[in-house]
């Protein structure tokens, strides 16, 4: 679908390696958009961040393009890490509402129907896994982490590593971004004020790739930077503007000039 006007939906996805997963999941994500009711008068639009992947993706990405015009790729120069990409797929995203998904096949597109009743109450709607299909080792540091980061910012949220998510733009648009800060987008969303909710979603196991995350670089890289988003909590601006005055001279118009007397 073509249209002049701006998608009412982005659905970024970082991708790694991910070759034999990039074909069904836009067939997924493409028949859900399709069959949506805000399509028929808005388009929606797809952006895959291939984030340095060295499998052959790129070829599958070129013949997509090509094939779909909803779908857009943004390649980077080489791998910088699950953030990186996400920041690249938002700076790059013109949808109303930003959803991301990881690229694993680990998810239904569905599910995002679940989300999107809710983005219309909140800023941010998060999925959290039902029946988690991990090895024992990731449930169990993903659930020490989750508990460990709800006691030090107090966001509320029960399972932050859930991909699945609904942005309004008005928010990815004002929470800084750094390095591993993906894992903390719905503290960093609270912390400038904007509301956070979550629903279940489902879970499926990984059937083709390889997971880029084990104990090493999701658990203890989680906690380090635990601390620098709580620092951030203790130190983000609030403020409310009562009023703007303006003198009455400076909104006034300038008198023209009357080129006949200037050269009188």
């Amino acid at each position: 679908m073509i249209s002049d006007s701006l998608p009412w939906i982005s659905v970024v996805i970082p991708m790694k390696d991910e070759r034999d997963n990039i074909t069904p999941l836009s067939n997924q994500l493409l028949a859900f958009l399709s069959s949506r009711e805000e399509t028929i008068r808005s388009p929606f639009e797809i952006v895959f961040v291939d984030d340095g992947s060295t499998d052959g993706s790129d070829h599958v990405f070129q013949d997509l393009v090509h094939e779909h015009p909803e779908i857009r790729v943004i390649r980077l120069d080489r791998n910088y890490g699950q953030t990186a990409a996400f920041d690249a797929g938002f700076r790059h995203a013109t949808g109303a509402l930003i959803v991301t998904l990881d690229g694993d096949l680990q998810y239904d597109p569905a599910d995002i129907g679940k989300l999107l009743p809710l983005a219309s109450q909140f800023d941010v709607v998060c999925g959290r896994r039902q029946r988690r299909h991990d090895n024992l080792i990731r449930r169990w540091s993903s659930r020490l982490a989750n508990g460990v980061r709800n006691a030090v910012v107090h966001d509320g949220i029960h399972d932050t590593g859930c991909s699945l998510k609904v942005f309004q733009r008005s928010v990815l648009d004002r929470i800084p971004l750094f390095q591993g800060m993906h894992r903390f987008f719905p503290a960093l969303a609270q912390m400038y004020g904007f509301s956070v909710t979550e629903i279940p979603v489902q879970h499926f196991p990984r059937v083709h790739g390889l997971s880029k995350y084990g104990v090493g670089n999701r658990l203890f890289a989680s906690l380090y930077d635990l601390f620098a988003v709580r620092w951030m909590q203790s130190r983000c601006l609030h403020y409310h503007i009562l009023e703007e005055q303006r003198g009455a001279n400076l909104l006034a118009p300038r008198p023209a000039k009357n080129s006949s007397n200037d050269n009188a």
